[in-house]
């Protein structure tokens, strides 16, 4: 500005003709100067997922966290929201759309890309989770302290999980091991897979939104998820029976491709940071463990049979299923890390913060 500012003195002496010139000339460096944040180029973020409209991540979570930063950004920044895998592709496909741009970000389970996220499989395990509150959380230093390699090629923005699956059958009351031997059940993991394996029952892998058509039909015989899946996807139409076992939970990541996060103004980028972590892994957990009840409230007001495992009988269920956590902590080992310390890290952050929400 300093040419501009030599024009503007010698503005007062000239006469006016020049006075003219020279103040078409101060406008002509006004309009090249540098924007204002507030009138700098509007930024559109794509955000993916393969979650229901209807269903709590987008109506609780996706939607007011857009709108969130949109406000916050004063308008600059608009995050569109695409549920149910409008942008196209399988749920399996969303974190690889992350990472190579295809989206911007996307809110998926590491679980559909198995084998890439080894240590996240931790808080997968039987017996780990307690509650989805103090699971996120622990999830999230987790992460910081264990996982920043094994999300390197993206920025993850929160880590969160939902609160303790249960077993949900079409026409089979699940109340000892005994009943789960050979029944077909929906899983959503690798790890879910080797649990159910290990209790007697037969995995069927699948994405959620398949599985109202796989129970009507047969090709499942039930359902391994949260009382709060219930709802966006009907699924107490098509199943009568649940067993509350509180087994394991599920682990979410929201990811933003790196590139596009790197390349956002200082101030937006401080925006997003400030908009996501641990806060809003709290946030998330507390939010889906409160949804539990809604879910559960469905199967109550259609009558259907809920069982609590007894407590005799969950002992028997977490005896069966420990080499499931003894064989994640080898193939860990086979990697390179210190698959029993990762594990005891893991309950030990758990435990502290569920102690710290009860204090």
């Amino acid at each position: 500005m300093r040419i501009c500012e030599r024009a503007d003195i010698g503005v007062s002496g000239m006469n006016r003709m020049r006075r003219a010139a020279g103040w078409a000339f101060l406008a002509a460096c006004v309009l090249l100067a540098p924007i204002d944040g507030s009138a700098a180029e509007p930024i559109t973020l794509r955000l993916h997922t393969f979650s229901s409209p209807n269903a709590i991540a987008v109506q609780e979570f996706l939607e007011p966290w857009a709108r969130e930063i949109e406000t916050r950004s004063n308008g600059r920044v608009t995050v569109q929201v695409f549920p149910a895998m409008q942008l196209g592709g399988r749920p399996a496909d969303l974190y690889g759309q992350a990472r190579d741009g295809v989206v911007d970000i996307v809110w998926t389970l590491p679980a559909y890309s198995p084998g890439r996220f080894p240590l996240t499989q931790a808080f997968e395990l039987p017996f780990v989770c307690a509650d989805a509150e103090a699971a996120s959380q622990a999830l999230t230093m987790f992460h910081r302290e264990w996982m920043l390699d094994e999300y390197g090629d993206t920025q993850p923005l929160v880590f969160h999980t939902t609160a303790p699956g249960h077993i949900h059958t079409v026409d089979r009351q699940v109340r000892t091991l005994e009943d789960l031997e050979g029944l077909k059940v929906r899983v959503a993991s690798r790890s879910d897979a080797a649990m159910l394996e290990a209790l007697g029952a037969i995995p069927v892998g699948m994405p959620i939104t398949q599985t109202y058509e796989a129970l009507s039909r047969g090709v499942v015989e039930g359902a391994w998820i949260q009382w709060s899946v219930l709802r966006p996807y009907r699924l107490q139409e098509v199943t009568r029976y649940h067993t509350e076992v509180s087994l394991v939970c599920s682990p979410f990541v929201l990811a933003m491709n790196k590139a596009r996060y790197d390349g956002l103004p200082e101030d937006i980028r401080q925006i997003v940071d400030d908009a996501t972590g641990m806060a809003l892994a709290q946030r998330l957990g507390r939010l889906w463990q409160e949804d539990e009840k809604r879910g559960r409230d469905l199967a109550v007001q259609r009558g259907n049979s809920i069982l609590t495992l007894a407590e005799p009988e969950r002992e028997r269920w977490r005896t069966v299923t420990a080499p499931v956590a003894d064989g994640w902590v080898a193939r860990v080992d086979a990697m390179g890390y210190d698959g029993q310390a990762l594990l005891t890290d893991a309950k030990r952050l758990i435990a502290s913060y569920s102690g710290a929400r009860n204090r």
